[in-house]
């Protein structure tokens, strides 16, 4: 699927001196607020990581807070959706105006009317709503369709 990319990352990560006694524990707490929202810096959102730290002595930094900075590399799962861009999702709402789809589990994404190809029809069939191909019978959108 477009949009998901693997990337090799050189972080540097401040840690407070209480957070000394389990750095690798804190590294882990730290990371771990970054998955499923989309940052700045990655240009995407971190789906998955796998981190190595690179120093084995951490450098203090002066100041009023005194924090200690440590070298990390990182592989990151990233997903990173542009416009115009093919993506595979799970159909799970259809109404007459649009279609609501559920991309890589997490996040949600709308198809309207405007953008729905004319080639399919909205009909109700036995109380369930689909969009119907006019050309080929078989060929339905429904809620649990992956497209």
């Amino acid at each position: 699927m477009e949009g998901l990319s693997v990337a090799d990352a050189n972080l540097l990560m401040y840690l407070h001196p209480s957070k000394s006694r389990n750095v690798s524990q804190s590294i882990l707490r730290e990371l771990g607020s970054l998955p499923f929202k989309f940052n700045e810096t990655f240009d995407g959102v971190l789906l998955a990581y796998d981190v190595n730290i690179l120093d084995k002595q951490a450098k203090i930094l002066s100041g009023v807070h005194p924090y200690f900075g440590l070298r990390l590399k990182a592989n990151l799962l990233l997903f990173s959706p542009k416009p115009d861009m093919l993506l595979e999702g799970k159909v799970v709402k259809l109404s007459q105006e649009s279609i609501h789809v559920i991309v890589l589990g997490f996040s949600s994404a709308i198809i309207t009317a405007e953008n729905i190809h004319g080639e399919f029809k909205y009909r109700t069939k036995d109380k369930e709503e689909l969009f119907a191909s006019k050309s080929h019978k078989r060929h339905v959108i429904k809620v649990g369709t992956m497209i």
